[in-house]
């Protein structure tokens, strides 16, 4: 009983799903705990086969429209997000430390170096240029074009919480393409 209700203080993280938190109905829990104290900071669910099929059938619902909206408006999305992780820096790191261990110089930089992968994916109108070059043989001309795959997933090692998933995230997503992102 007394584990019971510890876990019942202890915050249950949600799912993220088609723009809404989402709690999950899994039986089964991952404990997080910081590893300095052995105290259970939160509990993430390990999603059920609904659930994580939910978010993939979430994920291609959103696709059309996302892809629909210019590289300048997916650029201002990530402009915003540049300026919520420089608001937030300091949460963030406090947040890996707990989590993880890092010390909070060490969390600190993994924070910075994700915040430098959403700078350069704010420079998407450059990068999602096409080429053409004009007679490169005699009355042929060659161009490519950047087009989107279609909804993405990354499996993001734990180890840099901030910086993998946001390679992962952040240029896909200029690229026209949904992510779908899970730490292991």
């Amino acid at each position: 009983a007394t584990t019971r209700r510890a876990f019942a203080s202890v915050p249950h993280v949600p799912l993220f799903i088609g723009g809404q938190k989402v709690m999950s109905k899994t039986t089964q829990w991952v404990d997080v705990k910081n590893p300095a104290t052995q105290e259970v900071v939160s509990r993430c669910p390990l999603a059920t086969e609904s659930e994580f099929n939910a978010a993939v059938e979430a994920a291609k619902a959103a696709y059309p429209e996302w892809r629909a909206q210019s590289v300048s408006t997916r650029m201002r999305v990530m402009l915003r997000f540049q300026h919520l992780i420089r608001e937030n820096m300091e949460a963030l790191a406090k947040s890996i430390t707990t989590e993880q261990g890092k010390t909070l110089e060490d969390a600190r930089g993994d924070v910075f170096r994700g915040l430098e992968v959403v700078e350069h994916a704010c420079s998407a109108p450059t990068l999602l240029m096409s080429e053409y070059m004009p007679s490169v043989s005699r009355n042929m001309d060659t161009y490519s074009l950047r087009e989107p795959l279609g909804v993405v997933a990354g499996i993001c090692p734990f180890n840099f919480p901030a910086m993998i998933p946001r390679e992962r995230s952040c240029c896909s997503m200029d690229a026209t393409r949904g992510a779908w992102i899970r730490e292991r």
